[in-house]
C-alpha cells in the first residue's frame, strides 16, 4: 500500500478529527468530576440491593448549592457500583454539600431503603478544589514529563525527526482520548489520568517497531528517490504486526468495556477508542510526517 503516496489524505482526515473535537470540547465541554473540582464523595451499602438508575432517581429529588451558588439536584451526580466488604456498595460523587445538604440525601436514601441506617455509611469526604487542582498540575506534569523523557529516547536512538514526528502522534491520540471523554459525557477523574498515559505508552511502542524498520531499510536505500518507496517498505512490513497486535488488545479492553460494568467504562471506553487512535497515528500519521520533515530537510540543502 503507497503510504506516503497518500499522506496529505491521511493529515486531511487527522485534522478533520482535531476540528470536530475542538467543536466537542467548545460546545459540549468537559466533565470534570471532584478529583479535579473538589466535591463530596459518599460510599454506601444500600440493604436489599440497587441499581444505579435506582440512585438516580433519588438523586434527582434532592437539591443542593453548586460551586457557582445555584440551587440544582443531585441528578447528574456521578455513580458507581462497587464491591466492599459487605458485599455491593455504592459512591457517590456530587457537589460539594453542607451538613444539611447532606442530612437531606441520606434521608432521602433512607425512604427507598428502609432498613438503611448509620452503619450503612462507608465513608463520607470532602475533596477540595485545591486538591483537584494539584491533582491536574501533576497529571498535566506527568504526561509532560513522560513526552520530554520519549523525545530524549527518541532522538538518541533515531534522530530529532523521529522524535518530532513521534510527539505530534502522540499528542493527536491524547487528543482523541481527552474528546472521548466530552462525546460520552465522561467524568474526568483519576482514571482519565491512567487512560491518556497508557495509550501514549502504547502509541509510541508501535511508532518505534515502525521507526526502527525505517532506519534498517535506510541503510540499504539512504538515497532522496528511494526514500518513499523504504518508508512504505517498512510500514508494510509491520502492517500485520500493528494489526494483529491492536486487535488482541481490543479483545481484551472490549470485554472490560462490555462486561465489565459501570465500573470499568470510564477506564475501558476511552483506551478501546485510544487504541484505535494510536494504531491510525503510528501507521498513518508519524511515518508520513517523518519522510514529510526528511524531504524537505533535503530539499533545503540542495
Amino acid at each position: 500500500m503507497d503510504f506516503i503516496g497518500k499522506r496529505r489524505l491521511w493529515f486531511i482526515i487527522a485534522l478533520c478529527i482535531i476540528a470536530l473535537g475542538c467543536a466537542f470540547l467548545i460546545f459540549r465541554g468537559l466533565n470534570f468530576g471532584i478529583d479535579f473540582t473538589g466535591g463530596t464523595r459518599l460510599m454506601l451499602n444500600l440493604p436489599g440491593g440497587f441499581t444505579t438508575s435506582q440512585v438516580r432517581e433519588v438523586l434527582s429529588k434532592v437539591e443542593a448549592k453548586d460551586a457557582s451558588d445555584r440551587t440544582v439536584t443531585l441528578e447528574n451526580s456521578y455513580i458507581q457500583k462497587v464491591i466492599g466488604a459487605g458485599g455491593e456498595e455504592v459512591v457517590i460523587r456530587t457537589v460539594t454539600l453542607t451538613e444539611d445538604e447532606r442530612a437531606k440525601l441520606l434521608t432521602a436514601i433512607a425512604v427507598e431503603w428502609p432498613e438503611f441506617s448509620e452503619k450503612d455509611i462507608r465513608n463520607v469526604e470532602n475533596v477540595g478544589p485545591v486538591v483537584g487542582g494539584e491533582l491536574l498540575r501533576n497529571a498535566f506534569l506527568a504526561l509532560l514529563l513522560a513526552s520530554v523523557g520519549m523525545v530524549i529516547y527518541i532522538s538518541f536512538r533515531f534522530q530529532l525527526k523521529f522524535a518530532v514526528a513521534a510527539m505530534a502522534a502522540l499528542l493527536f491520540d491524547a487528543f482523541v482520548v481527552i474528546v472521548a471523554f466530552s462525546v460520552f459525557k465522561l467524568e474526568l477523574n483519576s482514571p482519565f489520568v491512567a487512560s491518556v498515559l497508557t495509550i501514549v505508552g502504547y502509541s509510541i511502542n508501535d511508532t518505534i517497531v515502525i521507526f526502527d524498520r525505517i532506519r534498517e531499510n535506510l541503510k540499504y536505500n539512504p538515497g532522496l528517490k528511494a526514500l518513499p518507496e523504504t518508508v512504505n517498505l517498512s510500514i508494510n512490513q509491520s502492517l500485520i504486526r500493528s494489526i494483529n497486535t491492536s486487535l488482541t488488545t481490543l479483545l481484551v479492553v472490549g470485554v472490560l468495556l462490555f462486561a465489565g460494568g459501570d465500573t470499568l467504562k470510564p477506564f475501558a471506553l476511552p483506551l478501546f477508542i485510544g487504541i484505535i487512535s494510536g494504531t491510525f497515528s503510528s501507521i498513518f500519521l508519524a511515518s508520513p510526517l517523518w519522510y514529510e520533515l526528511k524531504i524537505r530537510e533535503r530539499k533545503a540543502r540542495a
